[in-house]
């Protein structure tokens, strides 16, 4: 596909400007894609993306609040995690600097913006799980649902690998003081939730990790998101009244968002199919490319 069916923006959506990139014809129906925690939408490749539109989508990415091109809230301190999760256990709303529901809002406005009644919604980690409050608080305006490597926020379902969960909350080195010790921090974790279906490539991820860094990095806005997500609690309920057609989508090999997840994920959606990816961690390397791009036509095209 040539560079002339790709196109992109900053767009104003309420308080924020939201960066996106649109793949395909304009007037196809829309597949938006979500990202997850603390990552851009340059994770969704252009491969990717084409690979969608190819098969005759318009397929719509876009930087999420705190990342990339977008706003990043930086004069907003991080939350303290401790006081999030106490709030919480004392049954309170902690006070936190914007939720899921305000980045479900970013992508609906982001829709409005486009002229898109309604898409075809596609979220990976935290943005599945975005991609689950489309679906379920906000249901026409959403096509069909696929959900990728994420989860309910079942409090029964295992969490991330101990060692996982170190080195996602570790403080990373500053890439202005320290640009090699941030990107060997970036590796270590992306090596480790990587799945065991196909070696991991350094030099790719190195690559992925430097372009982010060149499009823009919000001082603690990884900690934001991740707060947003904990403040999210158990969605299992809201997720009961889902109507649309649904994909979940996981990894055998996820130590993140481990596979119990999405098994949960899918019995808590009506209806919903689970597609297991045998020797896939939490990332979607070009290895899954084809199989994950036919699940999603599927899913979409049935709708």
């Amino acid at each position: 596909m040539a560079d002339h069916d790709r196109r992109g923006a900053i767009t104003r959506i309420g308080a924020v400007d939201i960066a996106w990139e649109s793949f395909g014809d304009p007037d196809h129906p829309a597949i938006l894609l979500i990202a997850g925690l603390g990552t851009q939408m340059i994770r969704w490749t252009v491969p990717f993306c084409r690979a969608l539109a190819a098969r005759g989508w318009r397929v719509i990415r876009f930087d999420n609040r705190d990342t990339g091109c977008s706003t990043h809230l930086d004069h907003c301190p991080p939350p303290d995690m401790g006081a999030v999760i106490g709030a919480l256990g004392a049954g309170q709303q902690p006070d936190l600097p914007y939720t899921l529901h305000d980045m479900a809002g970013d992508a609906l406005g982001l829709l409005d913006a486009l002229g898109i009644g309604r898409a075809h919604v596609v979220g990976r980690s935290m943005g599945g799980m975005i991609a689950q409050i489309l679906a379920s608080d906000h249901g026409h305006r959403v096509r069909s649902l696929t959900s990728i490597m994420s989860g309910t926020g079942n409090p029964a379902v295992a969490g991330p690998a101990p060692d996982v969960l170190a080195l996602l909350l570790g403080p990373a080195p500053d890439p202005a003081i320290d640009p090699e010790g941030f990107l060997a921090h970036g590796l270590a974790f992306a090596r480790r939730i990587a799945g065991t279906g196909r070696p991991f490539d350094a030099a790719a991820c190195r690559a992925l990790l430097l372009d982010e860094l060149r499009r823009g990095r919000a001082r603690g806005g990884t900690a934001r998101q991740l707060a947003a997500m904990i403040a999210a609690g158990d969605r299992r309920r809201r997720l009961a009244g889902i109507t649309v057609p649904s994909l979940v989508i996981h990894g055998s090999d996820d130590p993140l968002i481990p596979p119990a997840a999405g098994r949960d994920t899918a019995a808590a959606i009506p209806g919903a199919t689970l597609l297991d990816i045998e020797g896939m961690g939490h990332d979607l390397p070009p290895w899954v490319h084809d199989r994950v791009v036919a699940a999603i036509d599927g899913v979409a095209s049935g709708a």
